[in-house]
């Protein structure tokens, strides 16, 4: 009988610390998705103002990845045992040298910049007049207090800029501690800010602590989505601007949803978790799924059924494959 009693105990005690033993680990799913052509929250996603907008149909979604942190040695069990999740180390998601907060913080400044880089993208492939703007500033960097988001960089160091890529030419060219004049106007107003750049342990030249960007110069497009993080949703966004400021309809009607950085020359790079943003995408109606080339491997061996991949290396790229779609022609596969 004191046998069968201990062993009761030791099953109880076993079932509570199982239960509640929090483990080193975190376990990834399909996370929420998002039509970029609708509203988030009673608001367009991707909303236009002073610039000619058309009408759009079908779904552009992007799409995301879920992480459950706080696990249990009984729920990262079940989630490994289940399968439609991934047990991974919380380090992974999580490094140990970065509080949670900090890790938050560059999630939504990646998104942010995806954001920027979106436009900066779209702009550029419709060759509408941009123009140099702060997409933001590093807290604590030479440039904090000196410069914002939203002015327009209009030359360094003597030199006109009329991209992100001459803004950043002209600052690396020079070194810690030395000096450089960034000419910008702030509502209208041209002036100057003398910076003095900082060093940087991982390159010679100086840091002035400033991302970049390129804007519309004449009315303008606002891309907004609250509570994602990370860069993968920059080529679906940038596919959203481009629908709203272009005669006719991307989509044809169809329900596309997709994934991928984009940089602001528009090219596309690849991200993680794509078997669970197809996952989500083929459960909420998807028919196709624009996959960054590099991730093409990965998600052709793990599509669901019925979900036709198109690889895409290029915004240019992407817009082509959503034509041949539309006009009934063959698209560049995964498969």
């Amino acid at each position: 009988m004191l046998t069968v009693v201990a062993a009761g105990l030791l099953a109880m005690a076993l079932g509570v610390i199982g239960a509640t033993l929090p483990v080193p680990f975190v376990a990834l799913g399909p996370g929420p998705t998002h039509d970029t052509l609708g509203l988030y929250e009673g608001t367009e996603i991707v909303s236009v103002e002073g610039l000619p907008e058309y009408p759009t149909s079908g779904h552009l979604n992007m799409t995301t990845v879920s992480v459950t942190d706080g696990l249990s040695l009984f729920t990262s069990l079940y989630f490994w045992a289940a399968g439609d999740r991934q047990v991974i180390p919380r380090e992974a998601v999580f490094p140990s040298d970065r509080t949670d907060e900090q890790i938050q913080e560059a999630n939504a400044a990646q998104f942010a910049s995806s954001e920027a880089d979106a436009e900066a993208a779209a702009v550029r492939e419709l060759g509408i007049p941009a123009q140099v703007v702060v997409g933001g500033v590093v807290p604590g960097s030479p440039a904090a207090g000196l410069l914002e988001p939203g002015d327009a960089i209009v030359a360094v160091a003597g030199q006109p800029v009329d991209s992100a890529a001459e803004v950043s030419e002209l600052v690396a060219t020079a070194r810690p501690g030395e000096t450089v004049t960034i000419t910008f106007r702030r509502d209208g107003v041209e002036q100057q800010a003398e910076v003095v750049l900082a060093a940087r342990p991982d390159r010679p030249q100086g840091f002035l602590g400033i991302t970049p960007t390129v804007e519309a110069r004449e009315g303008s497009i606002d891309i907004s989505l609250d509570g994602i993080g990370g860069p993968s949703a920059g080529l679906m966004f940038a596919l959203a601007v481009v629908d709203r400021l272009t005669p006719g309809e991307l989509t044809g009607g169809r329900f596309i949803a997709g994934t991928g950085t984009i940089d602001p020359t528009g090219a596309v790079g690849a991200i993680d978790g794509i078997p669970f943003k197809m996952a989500k995408a083929s459960a909420v109606g998807a028919e196709v799924f624009l996959v960054p080339a590099a991730n093409c491997a990965e998600a052709a061996a793990t599509a669901p059924d019925g979900l036709a991949l198109v690889r895409v290396t290029t915004l240019d790229d992407a817009l082509a494959e959503l034509d041949a779609l539309r006009e009934g022609r063959p698209v560049t596969s995964c498969a």
